[in-house]
C-alpha cells in the first residue's frame, strides 16, 4: 500500500491563511501536562513535537484558558491569560514548526465545566443558574474514583452580566493576540462542549431573556462576538476558526443540528476560516460519556459535519473514531476537508508518517479502552494503554540506549511478552521469545474474543515479532535448565497471572467452570478439567475446531458462537471485574440470560471509567442482573444463592456458573530463574493484574532496566 492508498487525506490543504501538508489534524484534547501556573513546559512540548515528528499536517493545543485560571477545567490545563505565558508558547510552536506542522492554540473558557473553579471557591460564570444535574453518572465510579472526583465541593455560579461579557470578549481577543505573538499559525475558538461559549448557545442552560438569550441568532451573538474581536485583533494573516456541537446527545431541550446549522452561517460571516463539527451530551447519564465528543460508536459525527458543510463555504473539520480510508473516502466525495484525530494520534503519532510511506499495517492501534480520557476524570495526566510513552516524551529523550548488545529470552507470549520482544529486537538485541501454547496471544486471544477491538493488538504485536529478528519457539515451556542452556544474559518473565478457582462452596460442581476453563473452551484448548465438566460433542467440536485452525480464527469464533455455544440459557458469573464484565457482554449478545455476583461494593474494576459506565449501563439495557455487596455466595445445583446488599436472601438460576475471578500475580517461576542464577525482569499480570496497560508499560520498563545494564529487578 502506498501513499496512492489515501490521496486525499494526505494531500495539501488550506484553512484561512494558514497551508497544511496533509489533511490529518491532531485534535484538541485535555491532557494535564503542564507545568504549574498553566505554563507550556517540556512535558507540553515534547507532547506536541512528537505528533509533529509523526507527520501530522496541523496540531492543535488542549483547551488554554483565556481568563486561567477562572474557567479552569484541569488542574494542569495551559494558559494564555497574560503575556507570561507566551515564552513557553513559542517553545511549543518552534518544536511543532521544525518538522514542518502547523501549530493552534484552543481558545477556552469553562464556564459550566470548570469544576477547578469551584475547587479554588470561585463561581462557575454561565449565562443563567443551571438545573441540577440528574442521572446515574457517578454510578460507575468506583469509590476511589468517586473521592477523587467528588473533592471539588459543590459549585457556586456567576450569571454574566454585559460588563461581564465584554470582559470575556475581550480575554478571547487577548488570547489570539498572545498566540499570534508566540508564533501560532491559527487559534480555535472553543464554542462547544458545555464550557462557556457552548453554555450560551444551548437552549437548555441558557434560560436568559435579553439579548443574549431566546432565538438561536441571540443565543450565538456572544461567540460572533467574540470571532469578530478576535479578528480584529489578529487580522487576515491568522487562521481563525470555532468548535461547534452540533448536537447535546440525550439532552432534552438541548443544541440539535439545525440550531447548529444556523450558528455555523454567523460564525462564518462573522470571519470564521473553518468549522470543527463536535457535539456534546447529558453529563449526567454515564453512558452518554462515549456517545458525542469521544464517541464508541464509529463516524459518529459525519452526518453532522456533512449536514454544516452544506450550509457553509468554509473547510470543515470532523473527527469521531474514523478510519483513515473512510475519512480519505468522505473527503473525496466533499462532505468534509480535514480529519481530526485524538485516541489514533495517542496509540501511534507516527500514523501520518506511516499511511504517506503505505506501512498502514504498522500503525499501533487504538483499542477504544478510554484510558486516555478516564484518567482525566480522576484528576490524572492522560496516558495510553497500549503506548507506553504517552504523555512521557520529554522522559524518553533521556531513555537509556543499549550499552552493548544482549542475548535475551523472553518467558511468555502474551501482550507483555510480544511487546518487550519488539522494543529489545528494536533496539538490536539478540531475542529468543518461548511460549508453551502453540501460538502467540496468551490471555489477548480471549480478551480480543470478548472485545473485537483488542484484537487489532494483538494482530498488531504479532506481526511486529514476525517481522523483526526474533526467534520464536512455540510450544515450548520454560525451565531452568532450558533457559541456563541458552545462555542469556538477561531474562524477562511475562507469564500471566495465575486463576485459581477461589474457595467459593460448591466450587467443585460439574457445572461450574473457572475463568481459563471458559478461555479453554473457546480457543479451542483442552485440559482435564474440561473433559470432566464438557459433553462428548463439546469435546469433539473443540477438538475439530483446534484441528481445522477454525478456532484460532478469532472472527469465526465470535460468528459462530452466536449459534452454538456450549452453556445453558441461565449463566451466573461470580466476579464482576472487566473480565466478568466483557464476558457477561459476550454471553448477553449470544441470547444467554446473565447474572454477574461479586462481594465488592462496585463493578467493574480494571475497565476505564468512561468505558466501564457505557458497559455497565448497556448490560443493565438487557436486563442483565448485576448484584454488587454480595455476602455468603454459594452455588448449588441449577442456582447461585447469596445475600444481597440490602440483607436479603437471594437466588439466580444458573445452567451454568463462571467463576471469573481470583487472578493473583504469580512470581514462582521467576523465582526458579532466580534460583538458578539468571537475571530476571518480570513484566506483566504475573506482577499483579494490570491488564494490557501494565503489560505494555512494564514492558517498556523491563527493556530500559536491559538497555541501562540494570540488575534483573526482584
Amino acid at each position: 500500500m502506498s501513499q496512492s492508498a489515501y490521496p486525499h487525506l494526505l494531500s495539501p490543504g488550506r484553512i484561512g491563511a494558514m497551508e497544511l501538508r496533509n489533511r490529518i489534524v491532531v485534535m484538541a484534547m485535555g491532557v494535564n501536562f503542564s507545568e504549574e501556573g498553566g505554563f507550556s513546559g517540556d512535558r507540553v512540548v515534547a507532547y506536541h513535537e512528537q505528533q509533529a515528528r509523526g507527520g501530522a499536517g496541523l496540531v492543535i493545543s488542549g483547551a488554554c484558558g483565556v481568563m486561567y485560571p477562572v474557567g479552569q477545567v484541569q488542574p494542569w490545563q495551559i494558559g494564555i491569560s497574560d503575556d507570561s505565558f507566551i515564552p513557553g508558547l513559542k517553545r511549543v510552536v518552534d518544536a511543532v514548526h521544525r518538522h514542518g506542522a502547523k501549530y493552534a492554540v484552543q481558545l477556552h473558557q469553562g464556564g459550566l465545566v470548570a469544576g477547578d473553579d469551584t475547587k479554588a471557591g470561585r463561581p462557575q460564570w454561565c449565562p443563567s443558574v443551571p438545573e441540577p444535574m440528574k442521572g446515574d453518572f457517578t454510578e460507575g465510579f468506583l469509590l476511589e474514583e468517586l473521592k477523587a472526583f467528588a473533592s471539588a465541593g459543590m459549585p457556586t455560579y456567576k450569571v454574566l452580566t454585559h460588563e461581564d461579557i465584554q470582559v470575556v470578549v475581550n480575554a478571547y481577543a487577548a488570547g489570539a493576540r498572545r498566540a499570534k505573538e508566540a508564533g501560532c499559525d491559527g487559534v480555535e475558538i472553543h464554542g462547544g462542549h458545555g464550557y462557556l461559549l457552548s453554555s450560551f448557545l444551548s437552549p437548555k442552560t441558557n434560560k436568559r431573556t435579553d439579548e443574549y438569550g431566546g432565538s438561536t441568532e441571540n443565543r450565538s451573538r456572544f461567540l460572533v462576538e467574540v470571532v469578530r474581536a478576535v479578528r480584529a485583533e489578529v487580522g487576515p494573516g491568522l487562521a481563525v476558526w470555532v468548535k461547534l456541537d452540533s448536537q447535546e446527545v440525550g439532552k432534552e431541550g438541548g443544541i440539535t443540528l439545525e440550531h447548529a446549522k444556523v450558528t455555523a452561517k454567523l460564525v462564518e460571516a462573522a470571519g470564521a476560516d473553518a468549522i470543527t463539527v463536535s457535539a456534546y451530551h447529558d453529563t449526567g447519564i454515564g453512558k452518554l460519556h462515549s456517545a458525542s465528543n469521544i464517541p464508541h460508536e464509529p463516524n459518529t459525527l459525519l452526518p453532522a459535519g456533512a449536514a454544516i458543510k452544506a450550509v457553509v463555504g468554509i473547510p470543515i473539520i470532523c473527527s469521531g473514531r474514523v478510519e483513515p480510508e473512510h475519512g480519505d473516502a468522505e473527503i473525496r466525495a466533499g462532505r468534509l476537508d480535514f480529519l481530526g484525530m485524538g485516541r489514533k494520534l495517542l496509540a501511534d503519532p507516527e500514523l501520518p508518517n506511516k499511511l504517506a510511506a503505505g506501512a498502514a499495517e504498522q500503525v499501533r492501534p487504538c483499542i477504544y479502552c478510554y484510558t486516555c480520557v478516564s484518567a482525566i476524570y480522576t484528576l490524572e495526566s492522560t496516558r495510553c494503554a497500549v503506548n507506553a510513552e504517552c504523555g512521557i516524551e520529554y522522559l524518553r529523550v533521556d531513555a537509556p540506549k543499549p550499552a552493548a548488545r544482549r542475548r535475551v529470552v523472553v518467558v511468555g507470549g502474551g501482550p507483555g511478552g510480544m511487546e518487550s520482544a519488539r522494543r529489545l529486537a528494536r533496539d538490536g538485541h539478540e531475542v529468543i521469545l518461548v511460549e508453551k501454547g502453540d501460538r502467540l496471544g496468551g490471555t489477548l486471544r480471549f480478551a480480543s474474543l470478548a472485545y473485537a477491538p483488542n484484537e487489532r493488538l494483538l494482530d498488531w504485536l504479532r506481526l511486529q515479532v514476525e517481522q523483526a529478528k526474533i526467534e520464536v519457539r512455540l510450544n515450548t515451556v520454560a525451565t531452568p535448565e532450558l533457559l541456563k542452556s541458552l545462555k542469556p544474559d538477561d531474562v524477562i518473565v511475562a507469564t500471566g497471572a495465575l486463576r485459581n478457582m477461589p474457595p467459593i462452596p460448591g466450587g467443585d460442581l460439574s457445572h461450574v467452570f473457572s475463568g481459563d476453563d471458559m478461555r479453554k473452551m473457546m480457543l479451542g484448548e483442552s485440559s482435564d478439567a474440561l473433559q470432566q465438566k464438557t459433553s462428548l460433542l463439546t469435546r469433539i467440536a473443540t477438538k475439530a475446531g483446534a484441528a481445522t485452525g477454525l478456532t484460532a480464527n478469532l472472527d469465526f469464533v465470535r460468528k459462530a458462537t452466536h449459534a452454538w455455544m456450549p452453556l445453558g440459557r441461565n449463566v451466573a458469573i461470580i466476579g464482576g471485574e472487566l473480565v466478568g464484565l466483557e464476558l457477561a457482554e459476550f454471553l448477553i449478545e449470544r441470547g444467554r440470560k446473565v447474572s454477574v455476583i461479586d462481594e465488592v461494593p462496585r463493578l467493574g474494576k480494571g475497565l476505564t471509567l468512561v468505558r466501564r459506565m457505557r458497559l455497565l449501563a448497556e448490560l443493565k439495557e438487557h436486563g442483565l442482573g448485576l448484584f454488587a455487596s454480595a455476602k455468603d455466595i454459594r452455588i448449588e445445583t441449577g442456582r447461585v444463592c447469596f445475600t444481597d446488599a440490602s440483607g436479603g436472601a437471594c437466588t439466580v438460576d444458573a445452567d451454568h456458573v463462571i467463576v471469573a475471578k481470583g487472578a493473583t500475580g504469580d512470581s514462582s517461576q521467576a523465582d526458579a530463574f532466580r534460583a538458578a542464577g539468571l537475571r530476571v525482569h518480570e513484566v506483566g499480570d504475573g506482577t499483579g493484574v494490570g491488564y494490557i496497560e501494565g503489560a505494555m508499560r512494564g514492558a517498556m520498563r523491563a527493556v530500559d532496566a536491559i538497555n541501562a545494564g540494570a540488575p534483573g529487578a526482584a
